[in-house]
């Protein structure tokens, strides 16, 4: 009888050892670098720098380059901050109805008008020379104004 109520409860630990083993084992993974072993505690996301000496696994928090890496994160977190409300302000500087990057009716119109204007005396001057060029023998100075 004393060695079932010593045997049972020694039974009971080792399982409940067996069983934090292997939630740990679950918890943490290892992974072998050129200098040794880097843990990562798949939890909270902490890693460990590893090395073996004397045959035990030595581990020591990687707290330099987590805060290192948070730092940067949080620098980079104020910069997109400071880029969004400069973009806001930028934004509301500008008009309210986006100007058209086409002409009023009454630009287009005053455009085409020149154009009528050119063309008609561009017409009227080949005009002239083509009749210049059918009377033989006569050779006229060009009128002022027509070049």
């Amino acid at each position: 009888m004393r060695l079932i109520t010593t045997v049972i409860p020694m039974a009971l630990t080792m399982l409940a050892s067996t069983n934090t083993n292997a939630a740990e084992t679950e918890r943490y993974r290892l992974e072998k670098t050129d200098t040794g072993y880097v843990r990562m505690d798949t939890q909270t996301g902490e890693m460990s720098i590893c090395e073996e000496r004397d045959g035990q696994l030595i581990c020591k928090l990687a707290t330099d380059m987590r805060t290192a890496f948070e730092g940067e994160v949080e620098r980079l977190q104020d910069a997109v901050t400071a880029l969004e409300e400069r973009i806001a302000k930028l934004e509301a500087a500008l008009p309210a109805k986006p100007q058209s990057a086409l002409p009023t009716e009454e630009e287009f119109e005053k455009t085409m008008g020149y154009m009528e204007r050119f063309l008609r005396r561009f017409m009227g001057i080949a005009k002239d020379m083509e009749e210049e060029s059918k009377t033989p023998g006569t050779q006229q100075a060009p009128e002022p104004n027509k070049t």
